[in-house]
C-alpha cells in the first residue's frame, strides 16, 4: 500500500499491528504509545519530516477514545487531574508545533532531538524503578475499591482518595510543568503522556493506576490541537511547506491498532502491580 503525503509503500497490516502492539505494552501505564510511533515512522518506514510528527498526533486521536471511555466507565478517571494537564500541554503545544516547523525541519536535527527526547524519558523512568522507595511510593494502598473517589479541584490545589487514601497536588505547578512537557511533545509528535506519568508518579507520588485514565484524556486533546496546529500552519503561515500536514491514512491505520492496544490495555491494568507496568514502559524506551 502507497502512503502518499508520507512518500512510502508498506502492507496494509504492519501499521495497525505495530501500533496494537506498541498500545497493549505502553497504555496501562497512561502512555498512548505516540512516543514509539514517530521512531517507528523514522526508522522503520523512513518517514522523518514535520508530517511524521502531526501523523504521530492524529495517532492519538484515533487510538485513545475507547480506552479514555473504559477508565470512565470504571470510575477511575481523575478529571481534576485532566484538568490540571491540560491547562499547561494545549497552549504548550501549539508552541512545540512552531518550534517543530521553524527550527527541526531537517530530518537530521529531528532524529538528534527525538534521540535526546527517549534518552531523558528511559532514564527517568530506569531511575524511578531502581529507587524500590519511590516506587512502593507510587503503589495504590491496599485495601480499598480500585476506583476515583471525592475528587476536587482548585486553582491552589487539586485531590482525590483512592483505594482508601488521600492524594493531592498542587495545581499551578502541575500546569506549568505541563506547559513545558506540551512544548516538547507537540514538537516531537506526542501528547506528552511519556513525559507526566513518571513526573506524576515519581514526584508528585500520584499512584499509577490512577493517573492513566487523566493523562491519556490529556493526551487526546493535547493531540487534536497540535494536529490542527500542524494543518494550520499548512494552510496560512508563509514560507512552511504544505508537507507539514500528516499523512491521514496512515495515522488511521496506526490508530486503529492503536484504539484496539489501548482498550486491552486498560482491561488488563487493574490487574497489573504499578512496578510492573513501569518496567513494561521502561523496556519499551530501551527497544
Amino acid at each position: 500500500m502507497e502512503f502518499h503525503v508520507a512518500g512510502i509503500t508498506a502492507p496494509w497490516w504492519l501499521p495497525p499491528l505495530a501500533a496494537f502492539l506498541i498500545a497493549v505494552i505502553v497504555s496501562p501505564a497512561g502512555v498512548s504509545g505516540a512516543f514509539l510511533i514517530l521512531p517507528l515512522e523514522v526508522s522503520a518506514f523512513g518517514f522523518a519530516g514535520p508530517a511524521a510528527s502531526a501523523t504521530s498526533l492524529l495517532y492519538n486521536l484515533f487510538a485513545i477514545p475507547a480506552g479514555v471511555l473504559r477508565y470512565n466507565q470504571e470510575r477511575r478517571m481523575v478529571w481534576p487531574l485532566a484538568l490540571a494537564l491540560l491547562a499547561g500541554t494545549v497552549p504548550g503545544v501549539m508552541l512545540g508545533v512552531v518550534l517543530r516547523v521553524r527550527l527541526l525541519q531537517d530530518a537530521h536535527s529531528f532524529k538528534v532531538f527525538a534521540g535526546l527526547v527517549l534518552l531523558y524519558l528511559a532514564l527517568r523512568l530506569g531511575w524511578d524503578l531502581l529507587k524500590r522507595e519511590t516506587a512502593a511510593k507510587g503503589e495504590a494502598a491496599p485495601g480499598g475499591p480500585l476506583v476515583v473517589e471525592e475528587p476536587r479541584f482548585s486553582l491552589r490545589r487539586l485531590s482525590y482518595r483512592f483505594r482508601g487514601r488521600e492524594y493531592h497536588a498542587p495545581t499551578p505547578v502541575i500546569s506549568g510543568i505541563s506547559f513545558v512537557v506540551g512544548s516538547i511533545g507537540g514538537a516531537y509528535g506526542i501528547g506528552g503522556g511519556s513525559f507526566l506519568v513518571p513526573l506524576l508518579v515519581g514526584v508528585f507520588r500520584l499512584p499509577v493506576h490512577s493517573v492513566a485514565g487523566a493523562t491519556l484524556f490529556s493526551t487526546f486533546v493535547t493531540s487534536a490541537v497540535g494536529a490542527l496546529s500542524y494543518r494550520l500552519l499548512a494552510l496560512f503561515l508563509p514560507g512552511v511547506p504544505a508537507a507539514v500536514a500528516p499523512d491521514l491514512l496512515l495515522g488511521a491505520l496506526f490508530g486503529i491498532g492503536g484504539a484496539l492496544g489501548i482498550t486491552a490495555g486498560a482491561v488488563v491494568q487493574r490487574f497489573l502491580p504499578a512496578r510492573l507496568i513501569k518496567t513494561l514502559l521502561f523496556l519499551a524506551l530501551l527497544l
